[in-house]
């Protein structure tokens, strides 16, 4: 029989005779041929690719239009190909210059290593060829995004390179199951996609665990210590600050010398700096301080305990205390998860909690603040914490013995804030003084000096008030000085037993709002006796004329401004006294309410703070769940 491509083929169970029966045909053996892998004989079959039948379809010939180079290191570089006959972009990796057999030996390895690691995080290889030159060349997928390193100097947020580096750690797991180390890894050898795609690059310097040819194994003399995170021929296989003690020191790498560099890695993204420096001298450090924490390091970043510890971990000196790379995904995904290591944060709280009283017990000036800060972070890494949560509570309503000195200054700010304030209500009530002046002259006037001193004090009171509302802070000599002349000067009005008892009231309110005059009361003290006894003095002196009598069991008061007579002036008089009570209650009233709202808000916010905080005195009910 003919099949469809016209080659004469035996059925299935043998020819036809002439008799109509179908005589048994003997098996056809298939032709041995030598199969690459374990050089044994093999009878399937192999598919040879060729340019095709053109009845059926008519192929490109194959080849890549090459284009621009994308990376280069110290061994191959990368371009960015056009594939001909598929029509799709790929990267194509090469040598570079004259290669030696060795360069060769390990490009094909490269090649053949990544292309058996069949990870989502590991660049897929297309094809292994040469060029018309004989040199080889391996085909891959084409990337688009940029390396771990250049987001870390972006100072790119941490909790998505987290995400990516449990990623990484996976694709390292599977290369150690299938007998790979990498013995490269480094953040500049990791690239990190547009759309969330993580690769780990660069197989170059790989070992194969079962192989023990030349290639693999690792120089024992150090020639030259790369230049900043480069990998370089001749020299030790890796790159200085990220690799491990033991390749340091010339010996084979296995799986936890991987584990190591992966442990550098968190190191640099938790911390925000490398573990060690770069060039030559992280050599040195290597072997001498292998194992940091990145709290140690960066002691002003908010680094989790549980990535603390297990980045402590991958860095242990002796291999065989290193977790393993899924050991080490799994931790940085269970932080990622929200699974957080509640004993470790105890401990971690119990210790600040220490440092809190340690600071507390201090002369230090910023003893409180640390320990309010400290005492923070105690009950944030233990919400349970009764201890933390009574100390907070206690630092917070409880004032301290000694006022810190950002403490005195803000409070210095607040209360020029409040002084704004209290310098507006007054200057309002200096006003209406003012207006409430203005209006005797439509009485009788008899002393226009008094009437127009008067007038001059209240508006200078009333520019000392103006004062405090743009600086935040009143001149207090001037301000005593001022208002007791302007007692003396409103005694005159109708003595200083009317209208003058309730103008020094509400000056005396104003006086008590001011935090520095209640920081010396005796100044209070002393000008309420002045504004009290001098009228009275001066008259009895004869430094002023009376305005006041007693007579057959009675207070006889006259005005040494005005002159009295008449019922509209006795109406003007009730008037004027009730407008004067207005006036100094209103002051009083907004005072109060001032007070009363600052006293309600300062409540609010401590309920608040109660709230977010454990009470000391309950204790949380323990789990009933068998």
């Amino acid at each position: 029989m003919v099949d469809d491509s016209g080659t004469r083929t035996r059925a299935a169970a043998g020819d036809a005779t002439a008799d109509g029966t179908h005589a048994p045909v003997p098996p056809v053996p298939a032709t041995p041929k030598p199969d690459r892998l374990s050089n044994q004989t093999t009878n399937e079959l192999t598919l040879v690719p060729t340019l095709g039948v053109a009845q059926l379809a008519a192929l490109p010939a194959p080849g890549y239009q090459l284009g621009e180079v994308i990376g280069r290191g110290g061994m191959g570089e990368v371009r960015v190909a056009q594939d001909l006959r598929i029509g799709r972009e790929v990267a194509i990796k090469r040598i570079r210059g004259k290669p030696s057999p060795d360069a060769v030996d390990r490009f094909l390895r490269e090649a053949r290593i990544q292309a058996r690691l069949d990870h989502p995080a590991i660049v897929p290889v297309y094809e292994l060829s040469t060029d018309a030159d004989g040199v080889p060349f391996f085909t891959m997928k084409r990337l688009a995004g940029e390396t771990l390193g250049k987001r870390l100097a972006d100072r790119a947020n941490v909790q998505p390179l987290l995400r990516a580096f449990a990623d990484v750690c996976l694709a390292i797991e599977l290369a150690h199951s299938r007998g790979v180390v990498h013995r490269d890894l480094k953040p500049s050898n990791i690239i990190l996609g547009d759309f969330g795609e993580v690769y780990v690059l660069d197989w170059g310097v790989a070992r194969v665990l079962s192989d023990t040819t030349r290639a693999t194994q690792p120089q024992q003399a150090v020639a030259s210590a790369p230049g900043d995170d480069e990998t370089t021929m001749g020299a030790i296989l890796g790159t200085p600050g990220y690799m491990s003690p033991e390749q340091v020191r010339g010996a084979p790498a296995d799986p936890p010398a991987d584990v190591y560099s992966l442990g550098a890695i968190l190191f640099e993204i938790l911390a925000g700096e490398p573990l060690h420096p770069r060039g030559e001298a992280a050599l040195a450090t290597t072997l001498s301080t292998p194992q940091i924490a990145p709290t140690s390091r960066a002691i002003e970043r908010a680094i989790a305990p549980e990535l603390d510890g297990a980045c402590f971990d991958a860095l242990a000196e002796d291999p065989k205390q290193r977790p393993t790379a899924r050991e080490l995904a799994t931790r940085v995904q269970a932080y990622l998860d929200g699974d957080r290591d509640h004993e470790r944060r105890r401990e971690l709280a119990r210790e600040q909690l220490d440092a809190a009283h340690r600071a507390l017990a201090s002369t230090d000036d910023t003893g409180r603040a640390t320990a309010m800060r400290r005492a923070g972070r105690a009950l944030a890494l233990d919400p349970d914490s009764q201890e933390a949560a009574a100390l907070v509570t206690r630092l917070t309503v409880e004032p301290p013995e000694k006022l810190p000195p950002d403490l005195i200054a803000s409070l210095d700010a607040e209360d020029r804030e409040l002084n704004r304030h209290r310098a507006t209500r007054g200057l309002r009530s200096y006003a209406a003084v003012f207006v409430f002046v203005s209006f005797l002259p439509l009485l009788d006037i008899q002393n226009w000096s008094l009437q127009i001193a008067a007038w001059g004090l209240v508006a200078l009171l009333g520019l000392i008030m103006y004062q405090g509302t743009r600086t935040g802070t009143t001149r207090l000599a001037p301000a005593l000085v001022v208002n007791l002349a302007g007692v003396l000067v409103f005694s005159r009005i109708l003595g200083p037993f009317i209208i003058t008892p309730v103008a020094t009231l509400g000056i005396l309110m104003s006086f008590a709002a001011s935090p520095r005059l209640l920081a010396r009361r005796w100044v209070i003290a002393a000008w309420t006796l002045c504004a009290v006894a001098l009228p009275i003095a001066c008259e009895l002196a004869g430094l002023l004329p009376r305005t006041w009598w007693i007579t057959e069991g009675a207070v006889v008061s006259t005005s040494q401004i005005l002159h009295l007579h008449g019922m509209h002036d006795a109406i003007a008089l009730v008037i004027a006294n009730g407008v004067w009570i207005a006036i100094v209650a209103s002051y009083a009233l907004n005072t109060n309410i001032r007070r009363r709202d600052l006293q309600r808000a300062l409540h609010i916010q401590r309920w608040h703070l109660q709230q977010t905080i454990p009470d000391p005195n309950v204790r949380p009910a323990r789990s009933t769940k068998v």
